[in-house]
This record gives C-alpha cells, sequence and structure tokens, in this order.
C-alpha cells in the first residue's frame, strides 16, 4: 500500500467559485503530489485526468498551474469531480502515470466513497495514460477519452522523433543537436525546460530557412507536419530523446539497416543519414504497460485533423490494428476536429466528445464516429 501524506482542503472563493469550484483536495500520495476539483453542483461522479509529456524541470507543476483549472471546465460544469496526479517523475512518464493515477483514485474512493461512475481521460501522453488504464484497471472505470492520444506503441512514437533527427541532421548539418551527443549518457545532461525550447526553436527555425527553405518545406511535410512547426517539433524532440536516453541508460533505436523511403530526394537522405546501433533494448524503459488493444471499455478518442507532435495516423492506426488483433473494435470510435495543432481543442468539443462517450455507456450503443465542430 502506498504511503499517504496527510492532504489539505481549501475552500476557495473569487476566480474559482466563477469556474464552480467548491473546494480543492490538495497533497501527495507516494511523492506523487494531486489535486482532486469538486464542482460546487457535484453529483458523486468522477473523471480521472493524466497530463501530456512535461519538460523535465517545467515549472509550474499541473497542480500549481491556474490554467489547469479552466481547462477540466467541461466535466466541473457537468457535474463531475476531477483528480489528477502530478506523477513522481516528469518527461516520458507513461507507466508512472498509470500506477499515480491509480494510487489516486483509490485514495478518492477511500476518502469519499465510491462514485457513482468513474471516467478516465487525459491530452497527449496522457491520452496514452487513458488507454493504458482501460487497458489495466478498466474494472474501475465506465470508460474513457483519450485526447490527442499517445495511442500506438511508445517505442514507435519516439522512434519517429529519432528517425527525424537522424535524417534532418543529414540533409540540414550543424543546426539540430546530433544523436550521437543526445545518446552519450557518459556526460550529465542539463534538463531543458519549455521556454528553453522555444528559445532554441526559433534560432533553428532562422537558419533552417537560410540554409534551404525548399527542402525545409518538404521535409516537415515528410513527416505530416506544416514548415512553421519543425523547428519546435525538433526542440521537442530533443527533450524526449534525452529523456529517453537518461531513463534507458542508453539508446533503444537502431538504424543502421532503415531505409528511409517517400522522400523525393531519397538517396540523398539514406547516405547522409546519421547512424546509430542500439546500446540497450528497447524493453527497458517501454514494456510496462505498453499498448496492446486488450481493452473491455468504451473508449472515444479525439483528435484534431492536424497535430505537429502526434499525427491522427501515427496514433489511430497503430492502435486500430491492435484493437482488430484483439478483435475489440467494438470498444473503440473515432471523432475529429478541424483544430490545427497539438491537442487545440476547444472546451465545446471537449465536452460534446465527453456528452457522446457517457450516452455511449448509459446506452450501450456505440457512439458514432466522425467530425465535431
Amino acid at each position: 500500500m502506498k504511503k499517504l501524506f496527510l492532504p489539505f482542503i481549501l475552500l476557495l472563493s473569487g476566480v474559482l467559485g466563477a469556474q464552480n469550484i467548491s473546494k480543492i483536495d490538495s497533497g501527495a500520495i507516494d511523492g506523487a503530489r494531486y489535486r482532486i476539483l469538486f464542482p460546487e453542483n457535484w453529483k458523486g461522479k468522477l473523471v480521472m485526468y493524466a497530463h501530456g509529456y512535461e519538460f523535465m524541470g517545467s515549472k509550474p507543476r499541473q497542480s500549481q498551474d491556474p490554467a489547469w483549472l479552466k481547462r477540466m471546465t467541461p466535466f466541473l460544469e457537468r457535474g463531475y469531480a476531477v483528480a489528477a496526479s502530478d506523477y513522481k517523475i516528469q518527461g516520458l512518464a507513461l507507466a508512472q502515470g498509470v500506477d499515480d493515477t491509480e494510487a489516486l483514485r483509490q485514495y478518492f474512493v477511500k476518502t469519499y466513497g465510491q462514485p457513482d461512475s468513474t471516467f478516465m481521460t487525459g491530452h497527449s501522453m496522457g491520452g496514452g495514460v487513458t488507454l493504458a488504464t482501460l487497458e489495466n484497471f478498466g474494472q474501475n472505470y465506465n470508460g474513457g477519452l483519450p485526447m490527442c492520444p499517445l495511442a500506438g506503441r511508445i517505442y514507435l512514437q519516439t522512434r519517429k522523433e529519432f528517425d527525424m533527427f537522424a535524417t534532418f541532421n543529414g540533409l540540414f548539418p550543424g543546426i539540430a543537436t546530433s544523436l550521437n551527443e543526445i545518446f552519450d549518457v557518459s556526460k550529465p545532461k542539463e534538463s531543458m525546460p519549455m521556454f528553453a525550447a522555444f528559445r532554441k526553436a526559433a534560432i533553428m527555425k532562422k537558419a533552417i530557412f537560410a540554409k534551404d527553405s525548399l527542402l525545409a518545406v518538404e521535409f516537415a511535410k515528410h513527416f505530416d507536419m506544416k514548415p512553421d512547426d519543425l523547428a519546435f517539433a525538433l526542440a521537442f524532440g530533443e527533450g524526449v530523446l534525452r529523456d529517453v536516453a537518461q531513463k534507458a541508460g542508453g539508446n533503444p533505436y537502431d538504424n543502421t539497416n532503415t531505409v528511409y523511403g517517400r522522400f523525393s530526394n531519397a538517396l540523398e537522405v539514406n547516405q547522409k543519414a546519421e547512424r546509430l546501433a542500439a546500446t540497450v533494448s528497447q524493453n527497458t524503459l517501454f514494456d510496462k504497460y505498453d499498448r496492446t488493444g486488450n481493452t473491455n471499455k468504451p473508449a472515444l478518442a479525439l483528435h484534431t485533423m492536424y497535430d505537429q507532435l502526434i499525427p491522427a495516423d501515427l496514433a489511430i492506426v497503430s492502435y486500430e490494428n491492435m484493437l482488430q488483433k484483439q478483435g475489440k473494435q467494438a470498444y473503440f470510435t473515432v471523432k475529429y476536429t478541424n483544430g490545427q495543432g497539438h491537442c487545440n481543442f476547444t472546451d465545446k468539443q471537449t465536452g460534446q466528445a465527453f456528452d457522446e462517450l457517457r450516452g455511449w455507456v448509459k446506452t450501450g450503443q456505440k457512439a458514432k464516429a466522425g467530425f465535431i465542430e
């Protein structure tokens, strides 16, 4: 049993009252800070929320971020309490997110009683936590709303970042950090907070377009992103890969035999690509709670039409294939918006998707896939 640190209850007024929040339970469970929001019209129902990837060293953590309170409005205004863990660690923390979310759910039940209904949701990596939670702790939930989710296998999503660096560094040498440097774990690496990533992206963007703007446009298109997003995707990807290197203790990717296709200049790309052999097994970091598609609870995934970090086809198609292999297609449906950017949903879109998921659970009639305005 995880050790519980004494939580404290804060009664709110002013701006929090305007958001229909009557109180907050905030504390820590085994080193992971949490926050539970209760709306004034709480109906004994619960949403467990999982946050996305945080750059190592980023502040404020979710439990201290006022913006998170507003983001939970679609659930609070429907009478649901919202409980969320910061997780013990930052960075790539999907498995830790599953464990810390489950520990918080158990605390909620012990403290406030069994909810009438419980739903799991989260953005980005938190969408991956949502699917992994339904696969491994589904008996505790009525359904899940994974948004812009890291839905496929974690290795394949992060391998995309690796391949982007390998090919980019061959075509645009000297602009981004080399993979050799990123995966050199013999030297201590300082964490790169989000503001530093934005600053680095601005510098790289100028250098990329100064070198070859036409090639930059083609390269970005290959990785399903707009040219203006390429530099930030690289800065974000560097943070992810550095995190993987430190937590895995080396490089779990191997592209020594990879042939990179779908480039108009494919021969040049392959001849110039940075090549690295794996130094550690991918199982070291990615196995626990990795996706299987073996689920028995309804999941309604919400995705934007354009996502520069987790393209829909990479996330959704990969998970669909797993579900089909398990014969579990009946438990999964997808809604999409015309959003232009990672997790760029309106409160109205989130609320509508949540309503359709709840209707599915209540009636047993699967929500229809399709567009949400």
